[in-house]
């Protein structure tokens, strides 16, 4: 017997989800995995990048899951953090701009900012980045050590790359031009079975215009080419610190396909604030067997 359950479908810079609030209804759902599959679909289903879901916290004021649109759960998502943000608020779900939310990958802290009234755009702390093979996971090598600028052999061609997680783990390459990167070749090749990547990898391709400003673009693991990714927006600054294209404790402006979201990698907490908007599309009802 089919049930139904309220969903609304959201978006940060084009990085769509469907999602379910598992705070005001009951969810009675036997597989997310399958249900996320189903949703995802833009033929059969609804259309979208993945499935996430708004569930109480005993830790924080919220909790999230996301599942991509292959089925798998991913354990952070920064546009997901910022619709959920605007969610929540939106909802009367917390009270106050500045609250939790649980991710796998740890609690975030955010906060909304609001233009009459409504969330208008969310700046989420996104933690420190991780920067040790070992934990990013990156396999070979010393475990404690970091990946920057190491080469990666493909087809007779070398592409040095630079990984840093930001919860999920991203592979980062520079280039002259983002439209023209290999991002196909690559994203394909190394997302979700590579062995040097035994967690599976967000492929990343970056190019610093300023010390303000960059272009991103990303193959995301178990979605592949996506609007934005705001972890790996994160991860492109970080990496463009660490190779010294770009200066610590500088908003700087990155350019998706979606559109813009500022990132500042703060040198007196480690961490990195990501600030973005977050936009409501539809409201309906899913089918769940």
């Amino acid at each position: 017997m089919k049930k139904t359950y309220p969903f609304t479908k959201m978006h940060g810079l084009g990085n769509s989800y469907i999602y379910l609030d598992g705070i005001t209804h009951q969810l009675d759902i036997p597989s997310y995995s399958e249900l996320s599959i189903q949703v995802s679909d833009p033929f059969k289903g609804i259309g979208s990048d993945g499935l996430i879901l708004i569930l109480p916290s005993d830790e924080a004021n919220v909790r999230m899951r996301i599942f991509n649109k292959d089925g798998s759960e991913a354990k952070n998502c920064g546009n997901g953090l910022r619709c959920v943000a605007k969610y929540v608020y939106e909802h009367h779900l917390v009270h106050a701009r500045q609250f939790t939310i649980e991710t796998l990958s740890g609690n975030k802290h955010a906060e909304v900012h609001l233009r009459d009234n409504r969330v208008d755009s969310v700046t989420i702390d996104m933690g420190e980045p991780v920067l040790q093979r070992g934990l990013i996971p990156v396999a070979g090598g010393d475990g404690a050590a970091p990946v920057i600028r190491e080469p990666l052999d493909v087809d007779g061609m070398t592409y040095p790359f630079t990984a840093v997680s930001m919860g999920n783990p991203h592979a980062l390459f520079f280039v002259d031009d983002v439209d023209k990167a290999p991002i196909h070749k690559l994203g394909s090749l190394l997302a979700d079975s590579y062995p040097l990547f035994p967690g599976g990898v967000n492929v990343g391709f970056v190019h610093p215009l300023s010390d303000h400003e960059a272009d991103y673009r990303v193959w995301e693991r178990g979605s592949g080419i996506t609007q934005a990714c705001g972890t790996g927006a994160c991860a492109s600054v970080v990496a463009s610190i660490l190779e010294s294209r770009i200066k610590k404790d500088t908003p700087v402006t990155v350019h998706l396909l979606g559109g813009d979201l500022s990132i500042e990698w703060q040198s007196a907490s480690n961490h990195v604030l990501m600030t973005g908007g977050a936009e409501t599309i539809c409201e309906g009802l899913v089918f769940s067997h």
